[in-house]
């Protein structure tokens, strides 16, 4: 989650620049009638945040979301709430906080906020070395293990961003599962952001985010659209995909998934957050089902009931029978070898 929305160019906070901002708070004016405070006349008017404001937005940022923002990252809160400052036409962060606080939580510009805030730069094929486990090893056994007329497949990508790693994803099982049709795949992304979750329906990226995807799986799967930079996912990958807001401290009302992405997001949780997130995800991964975190995650010591397959996959104990050992261990019947490895 931190990707920069595209930066304003000076003056791009005046009254010529505000109707689309007030556009979007009238559709909600049934929910919230607070307008925002008189505009500053000019971007170089805004003050210099102080310490003290900071920390008040980084306390409501950890209240809404459970994100802690770290010391180091107040340059980055600072220039991030500059923008939303510029964009609303409100001349102080007091006057902004206080606003923000006064609006109901379905305000578009609480989503804004906090798009702003807790989003970072994502694109497809991100982590390669896990996507050939999944490509090659997971999708193999979700194969082998299912021959029936029809075949289940759930997945969830917490923290989908704009949709990138769920139609990876889709992409793998599009090029790798045999018998397409005769499967029933749900890919769910869920995102904190609604404007995120939006841009992830669009089903559309941009060269960059489009960089790693191989050359064959790209012109398969998505087709250049006219006189643009931006590369489409065709229906094979979107009938696969659906994309809702979702805050992950909040328990998802879901039936149980095969897979679990739940990368790049804890790190900027605190130890509790963690422990409620983690509570929340595992409740819907399946006996038997995977986990795939970020490498960096730090979160081995919160998941001491799962195997740990490799530093950024562990695997749900079975309710009974045997479970997936953990790499160098003993084959038992039914179960796998480390993950880079798997054999039925």
């Amino acid at each position: 989650m931190m990707p920069n929305p595209g930066h304003k160019p000076p003056g791009s906070g005046d009254r010529a620049h505000r109707p689309a901002i007030l556009s979007q708070q009238k559709k909600v004016a049934n929910l919230d009638e607070i307008a925002p405070p008189a505009p500053i006349t000019s971007p170089l008017a805004l003050p210099q945040v102080t310490d003290d404001e900071l920390q008040r937005y980084a306390d409501l940022v950890y209240r809404k979301t459970g994100i802690r923002i770290s010391p180091q990252k107040k340059t980055l809160l600072s220039n991030r709430l500059r923008r939303r400052l510029r964009e609303t036409g409100i001349s102080s962060y007091s006057e902004y906080y206080d606003y923000l606080t006064k609006l109901p939580s379905r305000h578009p510009e609480w989503d804004a906020f906090l798009q702003e805030i807790t989003t970072h730069e994502t694109y497809l094929f991100r982590d390669e070395l896990q996507w050939q486990w999944f490509r090659k090893k997971f999708l193999a056994e979700v194969a082998n293990r299912q021959r029936g007329p029809m075949k289940t497949l759930r997945i969830w990508s917490a923290a989908c961003s704009t949709g990138d790693e769920a139609f990876t994803a889709a992409c793998c099982i599009a090029a790798e599962l045999p018998d397409l049709a005769s499967w029933r795949i749900t890919i769910l992304g869920t995102d904190i952001g609604l404007g995120a979750v939006e841009q992830a329906r669009t089903a559309t990226f941009g060269e960059r985010a489009m960089r790693l995807v191989p050359d064959d799986l790209k012109r398969r799967f998505f087709e250049k659209l006219p006189n643009a930079e931006v590369w489409r996912a065709k229906p094979i990958l979107t009938q696969m995909t659906t994309f809702r807001q979702h805050n992950l401290m909040d328990p998802l009302p879901e039936r149980p998934f095969d897979l679990i992405f739940l990368k790049n997001v804890l790190i900027y949780f605190d130890v509790g957050s963690k422990k409620v997130v983690l509570n929340n995800v595992l409740k819907v991964l399946q006996p038997g089902g995977y986990l795939v975190v970020g490498a960096a995650e730090g979160i081995g010591d919160l998941l001491s009931e799962m195997t740990r397959l490799q530093p950024w996959l562990y695997q749900k104990p079975q309710e009974s029978g045997t479970r997936l050992l953990a790499a160098g261990s003993s084959q038992s019947q039914g179960s796998f070898r480390a993950p880079l490895d798997l054999k039925r």
